[in-house]
């Protein structure tokens, strides 16, 4: 089986700063100690890709293997209703035992003491374990609150044989090689001369909570979302109107679905799946479940590059609830959860980036497209060090729904550019100040 190339242009890149980047039915509360010897039950909620969930289940299954008479009580939910739904059960004093959290969102938690601190849970040496600006991205205030499970980036997938009949053939492999967005713009009119009208060029996986991954253009034209300090607005620059501008064209020259905008309900993955669109930017941990329903040939290259080559950095947190009454068994769960095998078992089966330093160096046997692995894995190493700080700053989540606002209004809402710049740094002011 082919194997990955070695993460350490991730590592490395991820050492120097820090990380970023979906009804009440079927969550749980608490569980509860029955006292040492006698059953125990967490409760653990999240939401999950197909593959996501398998390779959860399978875990949890060998923690209880490990532990006679410990049951995980697993919760899958709508990443959308997800956050909403956790809030209320904090609350309320019904939360579950552990839930999963994606960095950006993290801080929301932490600074508020709703989390397990798990600081005294691990030595010095486990912590050095993990690429430090992920064990970073899981601590306030010098407390751990939470343990960095894994990381994914974006990539763009090909339709081979919609792209062949628009005479499109040269496809990069490496990042070296990979289109311009000039280059791409030309991709993206050939397609839309070669496919009729209810298909389109490509589908940008900016829906919804995934806002914050327009940035990635930002990051291409060179441009920052935040100044050095952190708080300062940045956005409205050359760099930031030559991103909205080349982005809103997306929809002015009919590239993109006009239904796929920021506020959309559906996801860059479907729409690529039903053959809606020839391409689609999409996050290496969708792309074991596309291999399940997609029926035609398909493959992958890199995100465009203008003045430099960017991606977003996604990946999520394990967390405890501070008001568990397990506490001592919930943060045996999480240490288990980012063991070595255990990552490596599921970054192997959900094609995701490890957290471990020692993961990094290491050739993991992807289960599904290994053939695809490769290009993520590049990809990765196009994020600096100021993308990861603007990604995970306490701001973002905050951010992102200024964000949502102000993009939909531009994509689609027919508003001009310097407002929507002028807007987004407004927001960004007032949210920080």
């Amino acid at each position: 089986m082919h194997h990955s190339k070695k993460l350490l242009g991730t590592a490395s890149v991820l050492a120097a700063g820090g990380l970023l980047l979906s009804s009440c039915a079927g969550f749980g509360g608490g569980g509860g100690n029955s006292g040492e010897g006698e059953p125990q039950t967490l409760t653990f909620t999240t939401w999950a890709s197909e593959t996501e969930q398998a390779a959860f289940e399978q875990l949890i299954a060998q923690f209880e293997d490990e532990n006679e008479g410990v049951t995980i009580d697993l919760n899958v939910v709508p990443y959308d209703q997800m956050f909403s739904n956790i809030d209320a059960q904090l609350a309320s004093g019904d939360a579950p035992d552990i839930f999963r959290v994606d960095y950006g969102n993290l801080g929301v938690y932490s600074s508020q003491e709703q989390l397990l601190d798990i600081t005294d849970y691990f030595t010095q040496e486990e912590a050095d374990a993990f690429v430090p600006a992920l064990w970073e991205a899981v601590s306030y205030d010098g407390a751990q609150y939470g343990v960095p499970h894994q990381t994914d980036v974006s990539a763009l997938l090909l339709n081979t044989a919609l792209l062949e009949a628009a005479g499109i053939t040269d496809i990069p492999t490496t990042l070296e090689d990979a289109w311009t967005w000039d280059e791409f713009a030309d991709v993206a009119e050939k397609l839309r001369a070669s496919l009729p009208a209810e298909q389109y060029p490509f589908v940008y996986n900016w829906q919804l909570g995934g806002t914050p991954r327009w940035l990635s253009w930002l990051f291409e034209a060179d441009g920052a979302l935040l100044e050095e300090d952190g708080v300062t607005p940045a956005i409205d620059s050359a760099a930031g109107e030559k991103a909205l501008d080349f982005t809103k064209s997306f929809f002015e020259k009919n590239w993109v679905p006009p239904t796929s905008s920021v506020k959309s309900s559906g996801y860059a993955d479907s729409v690529f799946a039903e053959q809606t669109a020839a391409m689609a930017f999409v996050g290496s941990f969708l792309v074991p479940d596309m291999e399940y329903f997609n029926e035609f040939e398909w493959t992958a290259t890199f995100m465009p590059v203008d003045e430099r080559g960017a991606t977003d950095l996604g990946g999520n947190a394990l967390v405890a609830t501070a008001g568990t009454d397990s506490p001592d068994l919930a943060a045996k769960f999480l240490k288990f959860m980012v063991q070595e095998d255990s990552m490596e078992t599921f970054c192997a089966q959900t094609m995701e980036l490890p957290t471990l330093l020692s993961l990094a160096d290491k050739d993991i046997a992807y289960t599904t497209r290994p053939d695809l692995m490769p290009i993520f894995v590049q990809q990765a190493t196009t994020i600096e060090p100021s993308d990861v700080k603007q990604l995970t700053s306490p701001y973002m989540a905050e951010i992102a729904v200024v964000l949502q606002d102000q993009l939909e209004l531009a994509f689609v809402g027919g508003q001009s550019t310097a407002d929507t710049l002028a807007n987004i740094s407004a927001g960004i002011t007032e949210i920080t100040q």
